[in-house]
């Protein structure tokens, strides 16, 4: 059992972290205030090659594991981006692994390319207002009239939709009255045509340059091309991507809480009360060497939870776990980092107000910890199901 990295991936981590170098936390302060997708940031990563690294070599892609993927992603939220930076490219890592796996060979080369080029940008539309996470109660409607299908309805929450070209939709194309089991749904990657698609931008707490938004669909219509494997299989095909989904923001949970805990460790070696420097009262000691712990501790979840994806092996437990104790020990590390700076803490200028602000994403999307907490319980405990 080797916990080091290999060669191949310290060559990423550098890699990604020079990249990431002309983005300080300047740059992202500013977008914090500002606003506006960093487009920047994003094209320098496509133009380093990076946005295809979980993508097939044949379409211009890495073909490199979840590993790799993950450890990319904790390094560009490590270097101060946070989930800021990560969500700006997050989608290009999961979102299309329905694609890659169920697509077919023109689809896949039709679509992959821009993708990973930068050229194109793609928005995940699934949640919707009134079903939240019960997924198979969508009611978003896909009727099919002759070579097109015609789409109703409406979803939330969908990241990046202001500035997306493309959307991975999952419609209803069977009465949910009628439906059985998990069949029903089908799964579509096509041109976010905003003639028939209003994006209304939520206010939110954090991330202000990766937008999220309410999606209103009204007749848009999707050729049949567009439309990911067989009719009424789309649930079972978006499951290819959750786990990796968790595994990847879990590693950019871990990520922002070293962010954020080197920030605290700086600054508590740094400021001076009472002659001292504040490192040296336990009472600031201790919390952050609790912190640094918990990270360790959820990192390694990580890393156990993309090692069993990537060989093929089930992963659901691990994964979810490696997404609930990453937020949390993300979410303590920011409000520890917080009470290392005191007042300055308060103030956007030091940054871990921030971290704090972003940290709790992970806490609650793309699941909740009740859920996961949920799905532990029933599935590694033997629990009765409880919802």
């Amino acid at each position: 059992m080797d916990f080091s990295l290999g060669a191949e991936q310290e060559q990423i981590r550098d890699a990604i972290t020079k990249v990431c170098a002309p983005f300080d936390a300047d740059y992202w302060l500013r977008k914090d205030r500002e606003g506006g997708f960093p487009d920047d940031f994003h094209q320098a990563l496509a133009k380093a090659g990076w946005l295809g690294i979980a993508m097939p070599e044949e379409h211009g892609g890495a073909g490199l594991g979840i590993s790799e993927a993950a450890l990319m992603m904790h390094t560009i939220s490590a270097t101060g981006a946070g989930l800021s930076g990560a969500s700006a490219v997050h989608m290009n890592i999961f979102g299309l692994h329905p694609v890659v796996v169920f697509g077919t060979p023109e689809q896949r080369k039709r679509w992959l390319p821009p993708l990973i080029q930068g050229k194109d940008r793609a928005c995940f539309a699934v949640t919707e207002p009134n079903t939240g996470l019960n997924t198979l109660k969508l009611r978003t409607r896909a009727v099919r009239e002759g070579d097109h299908y015609v789409v109703h309805g409406q979803k939330v929450w969908i990241s990046t939709a202001q500035v997306a070209n493309k959307m991975l939709l999952l419609a209803r194309t069977t009465p949910v009255e009628e439906a059985r089991g998990t069949e029903g749904l089908s799964l579509f990657y096509t041109d976010l045509d905003r003639s028939k698609i209003e994006v209304r931008e939520i206010e939110k707490l954090g991330r202000k340059c990766v937008d999220s938004n309410q999606v209103f669909i009204d007749g848009l219509r999707i050729p049949v091309a567009d439309r990911v494997g067989e009719e009424g299989k789309g649930f079972s095909y978006i499951l290819h991507g959750m786990n990796p989904e968790r595994i990847l923001i879990a590693a950019e949970a871990v990520g922002l809480g070293r962010a954020a805990l080197q920030r605290a460790a700086n600054y508590a070696g740094e400021r001076e009360v009472f002659g001292r420097p504040i490192g040296k009262n336990q009472a600031i000691q201790h919390p952050l060497a609790r912190s640094w712990m918990e990270l360790e501790a959820a990192h390694l979840m990580v890393q156990k939870a993309a090692w069993l994806y990537d060989q093929g092996l089930p992963c659901a437990a691990e994964a979810n776990s490696a997404k609930y104790l990453a937020a949390e020990a993300c979410y303590g590390a920011c409000e520890n980092a917080i009470f290392t700076h005191g007042g300055m803490g308060y103030a956007k200028e030091y940054h871990v107000e921030r971290y704090l602000r972003e940290a709790w994403i992970p806490r609650l999307a793309p699941v909740s910890p009740q859920l996961i907490l949920c799905f532990i319980a029933e599935k590694v405990l033997g629990l009765p199901k409880s919802y």
